[in-house]
């Protein structure tokens, strides 16, 4: 194909797919695993099908359309960085009003799984939307950017609490600020990929403004996030599975700080990969908990 030639529906179906990242599923896992993990607790272990539906498609509808929002934001800053250079937007292979199409339609699918649940979602879902929009602007203005990406990250834990108990009880927060804390640690490592073009261009992250102490504060993250964890664990009465989770957690923790320590490209986005595997993690760890706890008594 050249540069001139007209693009092909299948042309044009992998510009869409390069767009929501479809052949980079790390970023929905990230996503999916803790809303999944809240979504077990909040029904004490037995989610329905509409409701897991509900939230597998819908987190995988709004980050798809989110990569679209998020790149229409970037796209004068995406082509003087390295990674990006060659998105499809940034590149030109696809025009900024059929990328919003794009996203506007993703979010409109995500909507109307979310109108099946109750109004107390519905009005959350309403404020997941506004900060996915507001979230790549801020890397304009906002020293740390990554925690607003943490928040946007971590509305699906009160949906779900929302969904199935139509009330956000106070083990929702601690695993809101658990989340944060997780997104805060993992998106500093993509940070640390994309540092010096970031500051070329001057763009804001939390890599930048830690600057020496990146990987501290990376680490720093991943134990604030694992205590808040394991206080929600406290408030819930979970048992061995969910503190063996959070210590297997804790190992990948460490793993990845072992990975960014002398700050190399490769490695820090290799750290930040393997994240989803954490995030997997932790849910196992409730899903087995309540599978446990599910149990009749040893003799009954």
């Amino acid at each position: 194909m050249t540069p001139t030639s007209p693009l092909t529906l299948r042309d044009r179906w992998a510009l869409y797919l390069d767009l929501i990242r479809w052949s980079r599923p790390q970023g929905w896992l990230l996503l999916l695993w803790p809303t999944l993990a809240a979504l077990w607790l909040a029904s004490d272990g037995i989610p329905s099908v509409h409701m897991l539906a509900v939230f597998t498609l819908g987190t995988i509808l709004m980050r798809s359309a989110g990569c679209a929002v998020n790149d229409v934001a970037d796209r004068d800053f995406d082509r003087h960085v390295q990674r990006t250079a060659q998105r499809p937007i940034t590149s030109g292979r696809l025009s900024v009003k059929e990328a919003l199409a794009v996203g506007g339609v993703l979010t409109l699918a995500s909507f109307a799984l979310v109108l099946t649940t109750n109004v107390r979602t519905i009005a959350w879902s309403v404020g997941a939307l506004a900060v996915t929009i507001l979230y790549p602007f801020t890397k304009r203005f906002f020293a740390m950017p990554q925690a607003v990406l943490g928040v946007a990250f971590s509305f699906g834990i009160p949906m779900a609490f929302a969904a199935v108990q139509d009330q956000v009880p106070p083990v929702a927060w601690w695993l809101v600020a658990g989340n944060l804390a997780w997104v805060l640690a993992y998106d500093t490592e993509y940070a640390m990929v994309d540092r010096n073009d970031d500051l070329k261009i001057g763009m804001r992250t939390s890599a930048i403004t830690l600057g020496r102490f990146d990987v501290a504060g990376v680490m720093g993250f991943y134990a604030l996030c694992l205590a808040c964890w394991w206080q929600a664990g406290q408030l819930l009465h979970l048992g061995w599975p969910w503190s063996l989770a959070l210590g297997v957690a804790a190992a990948q923790a460490v793993w990845h700080g072992w990975l960014i320590r002398g700050r190399e490209r490769e490695r820090c986005f290799q750290a930040f990969r393997l994240n989803h595997w954490l995030g997997l993690t932790v849910w196992l760890g409730a899903v087995l908990d309540r599978a446990l706890a599910a149990l009749p008594p040893v003799g009954a």
